[in-house]
């Protein structure tokens, strides 16, 4: 039997990841995007953006790159798409916050649809992969149904990706779940069977399935940032007692992270969360409970999300009152403006956020990051940025350290020492060694530890 051919519509940091890993796979893909320049670098092997293993797995495949499989083109056209005649279909294009509304822009998935159907002349699968409102993969089925030349011989199913930005490659190929939600009856099961060829290899790994309905399947990727979310403005929350009342959040999270009905992950409390998933979700999770009149089910993520925003304010007026009271006039180096290490994505990063609300309270404001350095500079171009840690720190009065990377973790502070004004940090992480900079001189302060 032949492979199965699978088309990926929508080739942003999910669809890219998802079409590549496809290929590795053994099956022949086709990549999809109405951005004409993301489809350029793609097809030259390239990536779009920062992402560990993606562009090695890309050379791997793409066709004619030398060695590759041959096995992933991508295109701009629907009407290639429909040429290829795939068995299965994923849509993994992006689902943003409306502007000016807390809910779900589903532009981009109905207009995927709507453009894919046309093309959809015998029996196919169309898997939805974008995270989507509770209720939207029936409206969409239904749409298709409508609309495809192939009627109701065109199956839905829905498989949320639960990919994390630095790690994207591993859990594609080796996910910690499956979940895929189908129609009870005839059309479901010929739907799970096929994405059980689909997903062969991680199943045979011993990877755990999950099989439910549309609206369960549709929750999961929401529920489960939501509870993400909870736990890390739970122990934000806690680092505002542990300053008022005097104590360490870093010790307290130790403590009952040794619960295992807690665990340790997710309880570094520091200047809360950002990236394009966690904020936008939780948001649109509101606004759909609030569509579907169980609002108050969910009004504690309000509370969540105030809490989130509410770190970056308070580590602006840390800064503000380590270098006396004003920003005016005072150098402040930033180290990290992506929203989390080993990603180049800075969309709602806490710390970009931050180094941008000091610049606009007169700061002189210089930013260093690994990777994110060109998405910074697009989106605060009058901000200042340095090629290293030490160029960044030149000359401030205080150093801020806003995202995790291990580069600077493994800063030298005697070095780092010499290129600044004032020995003064501000570790917005909780991740750096407090007795380390200490003994080179530093003052060293942190969110929900004590000052000494």
């Amino acid at each position: 039997m032949a492979p199965l051919k699978i088309t990926v519509i929508g080739t942003g940091y999910l669809g890219a990841t998802h079409a590549a890993a496809m290929a590795e796979l053994g099956f022949d893909v086709l990549g999809l995007d109405v951005v004409p320049e993301k489809i350029e670098v793609l097809a030259s092997g390239r990536v779009p953006m920062y992402e560990p293993g993606l562009e090695e797995l890309l050379a791997a495949h793409v066709a004619g790159l030398p060695g590759s499989t041959g096995r992933l083109r991508f295109t701009t056209s629907y009407e290639e798409l429909g040429a290829f005649d795939a068995d299965v279909h994923f849509v993994c294009v992006n689902t943003p916050q409306k502007h000016g509304e807390y809910a779900c822009d589903m532009s981009y998935v109905d207009s995927a649809v709507e453009s894919l159907a046309p093309h959809l002349t015998r029996p196919a699968l169309v898997v939805g992969k974008s995270t989507v409102p509770v209720g939207s993969a029936e409206r969409l089925a239904a749409k298709l149904t409508a609309l495809a030349p192939a009627g109701e011989e065109i199956e839905l199913a829905w498989n949320p990706e639960f990919l994390r930005e630095g790690y994207a490659v591993q859990d594609t190929l080796h996910p910690d779940r499956i979940v895929i939600g189908v129609r009870a009856g005839a059309d479901g099961e010929r739907a799970e069977k096929l994405l059980r060829e689909v997903y062969a290899t991680p199943l045979g790994e011993g990877t755990p399935l999950v099989v439910t309905d549309f609206p369960t399947a549709e929750l999961v990727k929401t529920a489960a940032n939501s509870f993400l979310a909870t736990k890390i403005s739970f122990i934000n929350a806690m680092a505002e007692i542990c300053e008022a009342g005097g104590g360490d959040v870093v010790k307290l999270a130790e403590a009952i992270g040794h619960d295992e009905r807690i665990g340790k992950k997710f309880l570094r409390a520091g200047i809360g969360f950002g990236g394009g998933c966690l904020p936008k979700d939780i948001r649109a999770f509101m606004a759909r409970a609030g569509e579907l009149g169980v609002d108050q089910a969910l009004t504690f993520l309000r509370e969540v999300d105030s809490i989130n925003m509410r770190r970056r304010g308070h580590m602006v007026e840390l800064a503000r009152e380590a270098v006396g009271g004003s920003f005016l006039g005072k150098r402040v180096a930033v180290l990290g403006a992506t929203f989390k290490p080993d990603s180049d994505d800075v969309r709602d990063s806490p710390a970009l956020n931050v180094a941008g609300q000091i610049h606009l309270q007169g700061g002189q404001v210089t930013v260093y990051d690994p990777k994110g350095m060109d998405n910074a500079r697009r989106v605060f171009p009058t901000l200042s940025y340095a090629d290293s840690a030490i160029a960044a720190a030149r000359g401030a009065e205080v150093v801020l350290h806003l995202t995790e990377w291990s580069e600077f973790r493994d800063l030298d502070p005697a070095a780092l020492g010499e290129a600044v004004t004032d020995r003064l940090i501000l570790d917005g992480r909780n991740a750096l060694d407090p007795e380390l900079w200490r003994a080179a001189g530093w003052t060293y302060r942190a969110m929900g530890r004590p000052r000494a």
